[in-house]
């Protein structure tokens, strides 16, 4: 028997941009179910795994109020309940792990919390349902509307159809725009049909997507041997060589993500080479009274676990299966080769003192609840990004395109990873760019809205529009939307093409704190 739900605003996928559209579709008094597949809210700055990239500007400007108050509550979390020292607290700008990609790198579960807090007024005021470890297995459609979604709960079995007058997918995937019918895209456009500089110079590749990850967090304990078991395909990956990679796979030397010349790495720093463990350091034991951790902790998301032998969207669930495992197999076979292989100062090989921190994602296999995901499908929209846009390149004028519409801001090179098409890196510098509502608005469903990676970009500009703050925005956007066109009896094409509308939407948006335009001159 398939329960119920009804409620004003549906959300499939807890993602990053599905927590962002609940907080604020239920802020405005809406009713909102929110489905997640994994038993963690958060997205890829949880059950992912990744600390936030941002801009260099993010302490002062460049992000919504709400995701403002997100990482307020990360330094809160660990101000109110760990041992700081005197300096860690005294520091405006608290960075737990003072990583070298993020300003405010921490733990998965900590984003959780946060998140959960965040959110926590309206579940328990039961305006907000979570309805966690469920996936949505079907969409029942009338013409151009989503009458409803069918989950399934991955525990019991059970099913639930839930109605509500809007839809949005937050999934990390983009998994409800095939049930639901939605004209999308996916993969690497051709050139002679977006006319972008990076695009393919033949024919369309749908199945050319970013590489996925599988990531995992590690400690270093000096004299001791925390070495895991051999994993079934270690082998097979230590002789594994891309025809792009300056030698095997497993080694401490790749590309550099701009320049494509062979790149040095190291596990801790030691003199020019890239020091990985600070990479994406996530607890700099530094900030911590003495024992409060045993030491550092690191987030692996290194080039070397990558993943692209295949894509995991829209194939059979059988190979969809085989990339996920080989995708764990990569990242175990690394941490592996790390321990046992790894070469190290003084002729010596491997760091067995390496710990699994398994505790951190609280999985059997020490990994990631989710796969990294960098590429999801994407919907066709009103109006689709290109990098002729917003790359430096491109714009003659010193600053990206000025979209009137725009419903948010973001900043971050379009940084495209190894891809399921064997291509190399691809590294494109923007100017600050706005986000145009256009974007969000699909070109023929009239309820259903994108509230993650799946707006309207291409392979290229969905590059940098992924990341943790724009993601945000995005689903903040969303929801925001579906609260105004339910409250004027609106739909969201009508608030694009209708001036007076669209003013009264960018009123709400911004007296809900969300940036329309960059406070300074973006060239």
């Amino acid at each position: 028997m398939i329960q119920e739900r009804k409620a004003d605003v549906l959300i499939v996928g807890g993602s990053f941009g599905g927590c962002a559209a609940a907080l604020a579709a239920a802020r405005l008094g809406k009713t909102v179910v929110m489905t997640e597949e994994t038993d963690w809210i958060g997205g890829q700055a949880s059950s992912q795994g990744v600390p936030p990239d941002e801009h260099r500007w993010i302490e002062q400007f460049g992000c919504t109020r709400s995701y403002r108050q997100f990482r307020n509550g990360v330094r809160s979390y660990y101000r109110t309940r760990f041992p700081l020292t005197a300096n860690a607290r005294a520091e405006a700008h608290l960075n737990p792990g003072n990583a070298l990609v993020s300003r405010i790198s921490h733990e998965p579960r900590t984003a959780t919390a946060v998140l959960q807090e965040m959110l926590a007024p309206y579940v328990h005021s039961g305006r907000l349902i979570i309805l966690l470890k469920h996936t949505a297995e079907r969409a029942e459609t009338d013409g151009d509307t989503v009458r409803s979604v069918t989950v399934r709960c991955l525990e019991s079995g059970a099913r639930t159809a839930i109605a509500a007058p809007y839809v949005l997918d937050a999934t990390d995937c983009g998994d409800l725009l095939p049930l639901a019918g939605a004209e999308y895209v996916t993969g690497a456009e051709a050139r002679d049909r977006t006319g972008e500089p990076h695009a393919l110079a033949g024919a369309a590749d749908p199945a050319d997507m970013q590489a996925i990850t599988y990531c995992f967090a590690m400690d270093y304990m000096p004299g001791e041997d925390h070495t895991i078991a051999k994993p079934d395909d270690y082998d097979d990956w230590r002789r594994y060589r891309p025809d792009f990679w300056p030698g095997p796979y497993l080694d401490w030397t790749g590309p550099h993500v701009v320049t494509l010349a062979p790149r040095r790495y190291t596990l801790f720093p030691e003199g020019d080479d890239f020091p990985l463990f600070a990479y994406r350091r996530i607890i700099d034991a530094a900030n911590f009274a003495p024992g409060a951790y045993a030491g550092d902790m690191t987030i692996v998301n290194w080039p070397q676990n990558d993943y692209f032998v295949g894509p995991i969207i829209d194939v059979s669930a059988e190979e969809k299966e085989r990339h996920l495992r080989g995708a764990k197999q990569l990242s175990l076979s690394l941490l592996y080769w790390l321990q046992t292989e790894a070469p190290r100062a003084g002729g010596q090989a491997g760091y067995p003192g390496l710990r699994l921190r398994k505790d951190v994602f609280g999985t059997e296999d020490g990994l990631a609840k989710y796969p990294y995901i960098r590429e999801s499908r994407r919907i066709c929209a009103e109006f689709t990004v290109l990098e002729q846009h917003i790359a430096r390149a491109c714009r003659a004028d010193g600053r990206a395109e000025k979209f009137a519409d725009s419903v948010g801001i973001g900043f971050y090179a379009m940084d495209l990873h190894p891809s399921t098409g064997n291509r190399n890196y691809i590294h494109v510098s923007p100017f600050p760019f706005q986000i145009p509502l256009g974007s969000l608005i699909p070109v023929r469903l009239n309820n259903m809205l994108p509230a993650c990676k799946n707006i309207g970009t291409t392979h290229i500009t969905n590059g940098c529009y992924r990341l943790h703050p724009v993601e945000w925005n995005i689903g903040e956007a969303a929801g925001l939307l579906a609260a105004y066109c339910l409250d004027k009896q609106a739909k969201p094409r009508d608030v694009l093409h209708d001036a007076g509308l669209l003013g009264e939407f960018q009123q709400l948006l911004m007296l809900q704190g969300i940036e329309l335009e960059w406070s300074f001159t973006p060239g």
